[in-house]
């Protein structure tokens, strides 16, 4: 990776952290557990720029715009809230899971 691009990505994150900090209180609690949840979890395209994120932080922006408390926008169970984003995501607990399955399909074979 390019030292450019590292300065991009940087100049990209700080404007979204500033984003969400500008969400009110309640959104913004919401928004880092999410965050915690989802680099725990972790879906492998978290990573891959800030997409997920992003696409969260606009949610929540329509939310408030909307006069909504963040638990009518997300609901009251935030962890199912989450899964529900990544239902269709590879997960690195997938990647864990294939890498475990090949290494014993592997060592069967001998």
């Amino acid at each position: 990776m390019s030292f450019k691009k590292i300065m991009e990505g940087k100049k990209e994150w700080k404007a979204h952290v500033a984003r969400v900090k500008a969400l009110p209180k309640d959104y913004q609690i919401v928004y880092k557990e999410i965050q915690k949840y989802l680099f725990k979890v972790g879906p492998v395209e978290l990573n891959e720029g800030n997409g997920l994120l992003s696409e969260i932080l606009n949610f929540f922006e329509e939310g408030v715009a909307a006069g909504k408390g963040v638990l009518q926008v997300t609901g009251t169970d935030v962890a199912a809230f989450c899964d529900e984003l990544i239902a269709d995501s590879k997960t690195y607990a997938d990647l864990y899971q294939e890498s475990v399955k090949q290494k014993v399909d592997k060592a069967m074979k001998k």
